[in-house]
């Protein structure tokens, strides 16, 4: 193996996500995933310093029923966004970016596995806000390839220098509509399962709500790549996350 293989098994990869619209689960990104995989020089990556950080996702996301638009961005409603706990359940929100928070917690093995949801709201009658969803988890190694993640809360707040008056305009419950039926139903479902507590109520003063998660099934994440400045991880029914670090 030489740098230049490396090298040009990252950027084969980056190509093929852009050509096949950031889908990790095209047979060429796939194809990329795996020559890089044959070049991964981690023997123990859920142990290795390099895991640790903020990373940017750029594969397509993996949060339930989205839809892509024609600018290339990803549509999903509030809900989905974060297992049926913020409302408007079902307000339209773009997706700018998504980002993994993975920093160790005190002095043990155990790290946060955050995912932050950048976003921007889309519904007709109303003011377009821009808004963030951080679902929290927490994450440890269970061998040297893999991590055992399970998620402990949410919290959706503002982004910096948002109008508190208008995202009240959008978060209000005098404008959170009456889930229908069926997410009424997700929700139940989700709170018995993952023991979900009820989400707070909109703080006026920083826009903040947030609610607990107490009995989050655990998963198992393959760490496929990883270095300084790319991973890939396989979840347990096969789905992908590509990252790469975060700028700053």
């Amino acid at each position: 193996m030489t740098l230049t293989s490396t090298f040009e098994a990252k950027q084969a990869l980056r190509k093929a996500l852009s050509t096949c619209a950031g889908d990790a689960c095209a047979p060429q990104v796939r194809t990329a995933i795996a020559r890089l995989a044959d070049l991964n020089t981690q023997s123990a990556a859920a142990h290795a310093p390099e895991l640790l950080g903020c990373w940017r996702l750029i594969s397509a996301p993996n949060f339930p029923d989205g839809v892509r638009r024609e600018d290339g961005t990803w549509q999903y409603t509030l809900g989905r966004l974060a297992f049926q706990m913020f409302q408007p359940q079902d307000l339209p929100v773009q997706l700018t970016q998504v980002f993994q928070e993975i920093l160790l917690i005190g002095d043990g093995a155990q790290q946060t596995h955050n995912i932050v949801a950048h976003f921007q709201t889309g519904r007709t009658g109303l003011p377009s806000v821009h808004g963030i969803i951080h679902n929290l988890g927490v994450c440890q190694p269970s061998d040297d390839t893999t991590l055992e993640v399970q998620f402990t809360g949410g919290v959706l707040e503002p982004a910096a220098d948002t109008d508190l008056e208008v995202w009240q305009q959008v978060f209000a419950p005098s404008e959170a509509a009456r889930p229908r039926l069926k997410e009424r139903l997700q929700g139940l479902v989700l709170k018995l399962i993952f023991g979900l507590g009820a989400s707070t109520a909109i703080d006026p003063e920083s826009g903040r709500a947030e609610f607990p998660m107490r009995r989050s099934p655990k998963g198992q994440l393959k760490i496929l790549y990883l270095d300084e400045e790319l991973r890939i991880m396989q979840g347990q029914k096969e789905s992908i996350t590509i990252c790469d670090r975060a700028p700053g």
